[in-house]
């Protein structure tokens, strides 16, 4: 099975240099276009209808989420390359996107493939365009995030996590249902990719702060959550909790 694809990056050389890697290491991907621009991308990608688009995040004329925003409703995974652009990659890792930084490294290139190789195979349950879409139109943080379950993959909004507990090369993710998903990932990606309400407290857990109920400073500190739980907080954590808390 070919992957029908698309480059686009405002820079001549750098699409160049991806489809050459991609005739050399990855074979399963067959080129059949290129853009340098919004202009030029949104009429080819309608036009060719490709399986998968290798998107620049930052270019002229609007980045690739505009890209993605004018294609919207039509099927196709994305391979996003960007040299910089935090923000960006926050986004991408919450809607669990392929991205990959440049300079190109040819294991990422070859990983990101198999791995959009497999999504399509599979036909995913979700569309990680849309969850991306959502979350940049998000004003009012009610985000979502898809966590990598054993079983594949979760769509969980960020506001219903309550705590995130690590467990071993696993997180435990509790919800404000009552229940827990055992994520493949560690406590630390979490730290990194989830922002305020959520807070580190200790190197095992990460609370949301909306649902804490009160903080005693008693025995060293600790949190108590509106579920009854309570946690300990460390002296590493206490003061940037303190600061945020307002104490």
């Amino acid at each position: 099975m070919k992957i029908k694809s698309i480059i686009v990056d405002d820079e001549l050389i750098a699409r160049n240099v991806l489809e050459n890697y991609l005739k050399k290491y990855c074979p399963v991907v067959e080129v059949v276009g290129q853009a340098q621009h919004i202009k030029e991308a949104v009429p080819l990608i309608q036009s060719l209808q490709p399986q998968l688009v290798f998107m620049d995040v930052e270019m002229p004329f609007g980045n690739a989420f505009d890209i993605l925003e004018a294609c919207e409703g039509q099927q196709f995974e994305t391979i996003f390359i960007t040299a910089y652009a935090e923000y960006s990659l926050k986004a991408l890792n919450r809607s669990a996107a392929y991205y990959i930084l440049k300079p190109i490294d040819i294991t990422e290139l070859v990983a990101a493939v198999n791995k959009v190789q497999m999504a399509i195979l599979k036909a995913d349950e979700f569309n990680r365009t849309q969850i991306l879409l959502e979350n940049l139109r998000s004003k009012n943080g009610k985000q979502q995030i898809v966590l990598p379950t054993l079983q594949g993959f979760d769509v969980i909004k960020t506001e219903s996590i309550v705590k995130l507990q690590a467990n071993g090369n696993f997180t435990d993710v509790y919800l404000a249902d009552g229940s827990c998903k055992m994520i493949c990932k560690f406590l630390k990606h979490f730290d990194e990719l989830l922002d305020e309400p959520f807070i580190r407290i200790h190197r095992s857990f990460i609370v949301n702060l909306n649902f804490i109920k009160s903080y005693s400073k008693s025995a060293g500190g600790f949190v108590t959550l509106l579920d009854g739980s309570e946690f300990e907080v460390s002296a590493t954590y206490k003061e940037n909790l303190l600061k945020t808390l307002g104490a």
